[in-house]
């Protein structure tokens, strides 16, 4: 699909050993967020949840190196147990958005997906659609650029949250 910019969303998929209801608590409960949320390598040092439309989320990340990433959602859409829809932004550690650490040219809000479908055997397949929101032409195209990478991530982070699915946590 495309966005306003012209570029190409960003979408991936896992189906996990898990029922719907149990997926769906993991991604938005704070708690359960804490033992699996980012890539690997990274833990959770701070979150902050307020799960309702127009609500947030705000958490820290740090790498085994002591590297530290904060982040921000704004939540747009929530229906239980099916989708969440949110603009997702770097930030500070007291909530302000802020560019990409590393990455000057990556868009400023994105807009991300997740959608929750139950599979046979207690199975869910979740998805992920990603694309730069409100974003310059450069910011798209540095998206679009990263689609390996970003994939890469979300590869480590459905890791994470497979292996807390599967501790029965």
């Amino acid at each position: 699909m495309s966005t306003e910019a012209g570029g190409r969303d960003f979408v991936i998929f896992r189906v996990f050993d898990a029922p719907r209801e149990r997926v769906w608590h993991t991604l938005t409960d704070i708690e359960a967020m804490k033992h699996w949320w980012g890539p690997a390598g990274f833990t959770m040092i701070a979150a902050k949840l307020d799960l309702r439309e127009g609500g947030f989320f705000h958490g820290g990340i740090k790498s085994a190196e002591g590297y530290k990433i904060w982040g921000k959602f704004v939540y747009q859409e929530i229906v239980p147990p099916e989708r969440l829809v949110f603009i997702n932004s770097f930030s500070n550690e007291a909530g302000g958005l802020t560019r990409h650490p590393i990455v000057p040219t990556w868009p400023m809000e994105t807009l991300t997906t997740l959608t929750l479908e139950e599979e046979p055997d207690g199975k869910t397949k979740l998805t992920v659609r990603w694309k730069p929101h409100n974003a310059k032409e450069i910011e798209q195209k540095t998206f679009d650029a990263a689609h390996v990478g970003i994939k890469a991530t979300w590869n480590g982070t459905f890791d994470r949250l497979a292996a807390y699915l599967a501790k029965g946590s």
